[in-house]
């Protein structure tokens, strides 16, 4: 998990005002012959602390108590506390200094040193008494203190001692004998001190399951040794999970789901010694230990704590019913069997490739980006996350591989060419799964570890396939389409020195890493498996003109800066059949200063035609870290190819600065969801429209169209700019589909905006505006729903060759597709001015429409995934409201 951690109370500050920090030699071992260490550490939202146990009356004035991060330095000085005169062990034999636990806490499993804060206490003298890791493998590698300005001297180069424990939600974790446990923060009692020495004696008899659990989010008994029984209702003895769940026998069926949650009847065991010895349905004795892991109840029991229960027991029964959303009915079903009776919704597929995970939802429809239904930090923004948080569950793989560095050789989980699984797609349950806890997330695992191998046996889901061949029908004379192309170079990274590599799972390499320009294929192999997607799906798009960003700048390579668009070009031409595609020329005068991808402009010269020079809009001070936008005006064609000038309109391709990184006032991530840069997007989306004011007076029409990837979620501040200087977003307003998939939210960063005077129009001919024109709209899912296992980039990385020469997954975004202007107002021929090569898929296949009629319907039907329901009427009328209210 990651836990974001600010500076907490006034007395902190106050004594981190007071810091004074002891001199030390550069390394300080720790106080070999000190009884004194620390016994608990907090980190919650509410309240942050580090505990020592020692003799009471001790007296620790002038210690200095702190942490460092995962990277083993202390972030900033009120991370680091020096305790005040007066400050001495109380009866208890515990004292509590609040001290902010540094940034973040991430749970795992490596032994690398990089998992977890750690907290560190020094004594009067310079001495560093102990040194504690949250997280991490007992007996493994331990963060390393680093030097900087705010690291005391005796914690460089000291390594911290993993816990092995993490803190569930508002919990601390806490020393117990000698073993780190999750549990209700204590500070200044040492756990467990009020139970007269009970620690760790086995209770009388058989505790039942329920008993374990508890009805809160941990379990009451913490640390203790008990015994309890039930009937084995999952196992892994492969894949990592090490241990197998239980359950109270003749518990579950459909009665089990009551309105006021009751405790759980089902719980794991933690057992590497005995998984292999125990089968599904076996009814069997426990005697273990009590802990949380990660959040997850669980007895860990060696291989003396099994004892096979001759007696019969009642059979278990899953849970039946709808899948509850919120953690306090979750907690009543932790480790029980569950078999959802509704279907949940696919909200992200992007670490199944990774760890087998398929993240789900419950209710109706995917997670929506927050910010791209609602203004960033307003109440609603928030409320709706906070419903997105109670909404996802994991569907797991019964595993905790990661497959990008182990089991390359067994098939990936859920995933093949055959069934795909897609956000947006339904997920219904054909056998029962368990409930489990782990990674601050609720999952779904099959009874047993599930592969490739044996998805027919295991597999608890089916999905629904939302794929379509072609996009929706947006009718019109001419269309307009954005695409991004994922970095494509014709400069691929063997042509150059000095390149990092991703590699294949035989070391063959794939894609560039880095350290070199190139930013696309490593080989001629790698890029002709890219452009096939990529050619696949642009001529299956089949747009008038199409937006293209992330582009080869191929003058950063000493080439002429459209070499790679014209190879491009010459490579959809091919798989054409004919010459249906030309690209817009880079102008004469082009930036000094460009990054190596670009924008670009491409067209079918049957349908339209460019009407003067392209330009570039040349501003530093706004694009200076984005890629400058392209203008090009054009001109449709009539049925007999006359161009029709008083129709002409403008295109700006876009591709604004990434949330990723920022500098600058403004530019930092404040939080409310609009990420880093923000300040810069709206500098530039301000830039943005009076370049587009001069080119919409240079060409003396209204007709202006800005397209692109803006970076930017439909409802932040960059598109309010837009609004204000009047367009409209046409997918958000004629569509409920989105266009990009992130964190398992969904929403779009990719747009197509419309210029609208709606007060100066009278809805015909050149009076009408830009909004106006447009005859309908679709965002052609076909990247950012798929998983990325099928890319290009990952071919091979996983014995199961899931690579197609299709358009499924050819980027990580969605294409939007406008069309415009209705020919019956002309009386024109809606196929007018298609090319003989509209008549073919890029595929060879011979049933594509070729040009964009309204009555076209390309095999497609009223239930198109874009709906998430499954009740989309289809036709995206203009009557929609706009902005994904009806998600």
């Amino acid at each position: 998990m990651n836990v974001s951690k600010t500076a907490s109370s006034t007395a902190r500050l106050s004594l981190a005002a007071a810091l004074v920090l002891p001199a030390a030699p550069a390394i300080a071992a720790p106080a070999a012959d000190s009884d004194i260490r620390i016994s608990e550490i907090a980190y919650t939202l509410e309240t942050d602390f580090i505990e020592i146990a020692a003799d009471p009356g001790t007296d620790v004035s002038g210690w200095t108590f702190g942490s460092v991060t995962r990277g083993g330095s202390v972030y900033a000085q009120e991370n680091t506390i020096t305790a005040p005169e007066d400050t001495t062990v109380g009866d208890s034999g515990a004292v509590a200094i609040d001290v902010p636990i540094t940034n973040s806490v991430k749970a795992g499993s490596a032994a690398d040193g990089e998992y977890g804060s750690s907290a560190f206490i020094i004594d009067e003298n310079g001495e560093l008494v102990d040194f504690q890791q949250i997280g991490g493998v007992i007996d493994g590698k331990g963060v390393t203190g680093t030097k900087n300005v705010y690291t005391p001297a005796p914690v460089v180069g000291q390594e911290a001692e993993p816990t092995g424990a993490t803190a569930a939600g508002s919990q601390s974790i806490q020393l117990t004998g000698d073993a780190w446990t999750s549990a209700a923060p204590t500070p200044n009692a040492l756990p467990d001190s009020s139970d007269d020495g009970d620690d760790g004696e086995t209770p009388e008899g058989v505790t039942p399951i329920a008993d374990i659990q508890g009805t809160g989010d941990a379990s009451p008994i913490q640390g203790k040794t008990v015994t309890t029984r039930g009937v084995v209702t999952a196992a892994y003895p492969e894949g990592g999970l090490n241990g197998y769940y239980i359950q109270t026998p003749g518990t579950g069926g459909a009665g089990s789901d009551d309105e006021k949650p009751a405790a759980s009847d089902g719980i794991f065991v933690y057992s590497p010694d005995t998984v292999a010895d125990i089968s599904i349905d076996d009814h069997v004795e426990v005697t273990g230990t009590v802990s949380e892991h990660y959040g997850q109840t669980q007895i860990s029991v060696s291989a003396s704590g099994l004892k096979t229960v001759d007696e019969p027991a009642e059979a278990v029964k899953p849970v039946e019913g709808a899948f509850p959303a919120g953690d306090e009915k979750r907690e009543s079903l932790e480790g029980m069997l569950v078999q959802p009776s509704e279907s949940l919704t696919v909200a992200d597929n992007y670490n199944t490739n990774t760890y087998g995970e398929v993240v789900l939802a419950t209710g109706d429809g995917t997670l929506p980006q927050p910010t791209d239904v609602h203004r960033p930090g307003t109440p609603e923004a928030k409320a709706m996350e906070a419903e997105n948080l109670d909404r996802e569950v994991v569907l797991d793989d019964g595993a905790t591989v990661n497959f990008l560095k182990a089991d390359k050789d067994i098939p990936l989980p859920y995933l093949s060419k055959e069934d795909p699984v897609r956000v947006g797609a339904q997920a219904s349950f054909t056998s029962p799964v368990v409930l489990g806890f782990d990674h601050e997330k609720w999952r779904f695992q099959p009874t047993t570890r599930l592969t490739g191998d044996n998805a027919e046996a295991v597999q608890p889901t089916t999905f629904t396939d939302t794929r379509t061949e072609i996009p929706e029908a947006v009718g019109g004379q001419v269309s307009l389409a954005s695409f991004n192309v994922l970095n494509y170079f014709t400069t691929t990274g063997d042509q150059l020195s000095g390149c990092q590599y991703y590699d294949d799972r035989e070391g063959n390499h794939i894609t560039v890493r880095g350290s070199c320009d190139a930013r696309g294929a490593a080989n001629a192999e790698s890029l002709k498996r890219q452009e096939t997607k990529i050619i696949t799906a642009i001529n299956k798009l089949d747009a008038s003109v199409v937006s293209l960003m992330e582009i080869e700048n191929s003058a950063a390579f000493g080439k002429d800066r459209d070499d790679a668009l014209a190879t491009l070009v010459k490579r959809l031409n091919e798989a054409a059949g004919t010459e249906k595609w030309d690209f817009v020329d880079s102008p004469a005068a082009v930036p000094s200063d460009e990054d190596v991808i670009r924008t670009a402009l491409i067209y079918q010269p049957a349908e339209v035609a460019p009407q003067n020079e392209s330009t570039i809009l040349d501003d530093q001070d706004a694009f200076s870290n984005a890629r400058e936008p392209l203008s090009q005006a054009f001109a449709p064609k009539d049925g007999t190819g006359e161009i029709e000038k008083d129709e002409t309109f403008v295109t700006i391709s876009n591709h604004f600065k990434s949330k990723g990184s920022g500098s600058g006032p403004g530019n930092e991530d404040s939080g409310d969801g609009q990420g880093a840069s923000n300040a810069d997007r709206v500098k530039q989306a301000e830039a943005l429209v009076g370049f587009a004011g001069d080119q919409q007076e240079a060409t003396n029409s209204d007709l202006v169209y800005l397209l692109g990837d803006f970076n930017s979620y439909t409802q932040e501040d960059p598109m309010q700019v837009f609004y204000e200087a009047g367009y409209k977003d046409i997918a958000a307003e004629k569509t409920d589909e989105s266009t990009y998939v992130y964190g398992s939210r969904t929403g779009s960063l990719d747009h197509v905006l419309a210029l609208d005077a709606s007060d100066e129009a009278d809805g015909a001919g050149t009076d009408a505006t830009a909004f106006d024109s447009v005859t309908g709209a679709d965002v052609w899912n076909i990247n950012s729903v798929e998983s990325l296992a099928l890319e290009y980039s990952r071919f091979n990385y996983n014995v199961s060759d899931l690579f197609a020469p299709d358009q499924f997954r050819a980027s990580d975004h969605d294409p939007v597709v406008v069309g415009l202007f209705d020919p019956s107002d002309e009386g024109g021929d809606d196929d007018a001015g298609a090319d003989a090569g509209d008549n073919a898929d890029a595929d060879g296949s011979s049933d594509h429409p070729g040009g964009k009629n309204a009555g076209k319907n390309g095999g497609k039907n009223g239930n198109h995934w874009g709906s998430r329901d499954g009740d989309h009427p289809g036709g995206k009328n203009a009557g929609k409201n706009g902005h994904h209210n009806g998600w």
